[in-house]
């Protein structure tokens, strides 16, 4: 009756209680999943998205754990035969009593699970996804491609060229004449501050002035050259208001010199030629007097003469009569006494003439600082080197008309001042008939 089938339902093992430890059998051990590494990912292109890496479905685990709960279920069967063997053993003899080892069920092969699990796996696959940084992708300049669109020559439009339009010759205006250069042509944003128009002046039949006309600069050094004769003392005697002309205006500073003669005069220092000075006075006398007729104060003259005596070296001369002077030291005194009340402009004629080389040097520097302190000197003289050396401006004046002035650059042309004077003067003429000087009398 025991290998009949049961067709009952099925009945459930009723435990049995024994004083005896029962030996049951061991469950299997659990066999946990092996992990299984992710893939490599793959290198992410600089132009494409990371692609998600899809891994392989895991079913060898998930069969083999299917395969254990499957073989912990025992069957009605085998859970009669299991409780057959238990009572057997219960019964036997306690030195006979062995162990008995149950060997586990064969996994029992469910192919229709395995394919649900493969599609499961399949449809939702387990993706490992690493968080890292991506660092901005970096495009190698040979991996951009450029564009080039080409054009066929079909769809290119030719344009006619144009013909340059043939231009009119413009009128040309007739241009001016030249003007000979007979005043100052080289103009400049400095403000004028002599200025001198169509001055003229003859004493009888002779010109001795013809339309004479000058511009001179704040600030310039003004030389004045010309052959004995030529009107150079003339001109700066009507200058200084000494020599009323027959024509032509003065100004000095805006000051015309012979409608508002005591306002041009106080701005200007004069030493002109031959001049007769208080020669019964001293040095200091004669200093002082200078001073004081300008309207200065005493202590101010006093000053101020101590100052020039010692630029002009007559400190050891101020307590000496002006007759006693020689020639050199009257026009060192008389050019003292011009500059004492420290005059815009300086109006010089023949300022070295009888100086020695050492006081000239002296006055020359002096000159020279007061130009430099924003003075005008305008003077007249004889040497050329002298001129072409401490001047600036020059104006060059024969028969009593200037035949050339402005910068001294300007006026040389590449020359020397003498020798651009001799040939503006006429140039030198033959020395005939003298040979009479060869034969000595004695």
């Amino acid at each position: 009756m025991d290998n009949a089938p049961d067709s009952g339902p099925d009945k459930k093992p009723t435990p049995r209680t024994n004083s005896r430890p029962s030996t049951t059998r061991k469950p299997p051990p659990v066999r946990k999943p092996t992990a299984r590494k992710a893939a490599p990912e793959a290198p992410v292109s600089p132009t494409k998205p990371p692609v998600p890496v899809k891994p392989e479905p895991v079913l060898r685990d998930v069969v083999e754990e299917q395969q254990f709960e499957e073989s912990t279920v025992l069957s009605p069967r085998d859970a009669e035969l299991l409780e057959a063997e238990v009572v057997a053993i219960e019964d036997a003899p306690a030195d006979e009593v062995v162990e008995a080892e149950v060997e586990p069920a064969a996994p029992v092969e469910q192919p229709e699970v395995e394919a649900e699990l493969r599609e499961m796996v399949e449809e939702e696959p387990v993706v490992v996804v690493a968080v890292e940084v991506a660092e901005p992708a970096v495009v190698e300049p040979e991996l951009v491609a450029e564009t080039v669109v080409v054009v066929p020559p079909a769809a290119v439009k030719k344009t006619p060229a144009r013909k340059p339009a043939a231009r009119k010759p413009a009128a040309r205006k007739p241009s001016a004449p030249r003007i000979p250069k007979t005043a100052a042509v080289e103009k400049s944003n400095v403000p004028i501050v002599l200025s001198v128009r169509g001055l003229t002046k003859t004493f009888d039949d002779k010109v001795a002035v013809s339309g004479l006309n000058l511009e001179v600069e704040v600030g310039a050094f003004y030389g004045i050259v010309g052959p004995n004769g030529a009107g150079k003392t003339t001109t700066l005697s009507m200058i200084t208001g000494l020599l009323r002309p027959d024509s032509g205006t003065i100004t000095v500073n805006g000051s015309d010199v012979w409608k508002d003669t005591v306002q041009a005069k106080r701005m200007m220092g004069v030493l002109p030629d031959r001049l007769r000075l208080f020669d019964r006075l001293t040095g200091g006398q004669l200093l002082y007097y200078a001073g004081v007729l300008r309207g200065l104060d005493g202590a101010v003259v006093r000053e101020r003469t101590a100052d020039l005596a010692h630029a002009f070296g007559l400190e050891e001369s101020l307590g000496r009569l002006v007759s006693d002077y020689s020639a050199g030291m009257t026009k060192k005194i008389a050019l003292a006494a011009a500059m004492i009340h420290s005059p815009r402009l300086l109006v010089l004629d023949e300022p070295f003439e009888s100086v020695d080389p050492v006081s000239a040097a002296n006055v020359v520097e002096i000159l020279e600082k007061y130009v430099t302190g924003g003075g005008t000197v305008v003077l007249s003289s004889h040497s050329m080197d002298l001129v072409q050396r401490i001047c600036d401006h020059v104006a060059v004046v024969v028969n009593g008309e200037v035949l050339a002035d402005g910068t001294m650059a300007s006026v040389r042309n590449g020359e020397t001042l003498e020798e651009r004077f001799v040939d503006l003067a006429g140039g030198r003429t033959s020395v005939e008939g003298l040979e009479w000087l060869h034969s000595f009398s004695a």
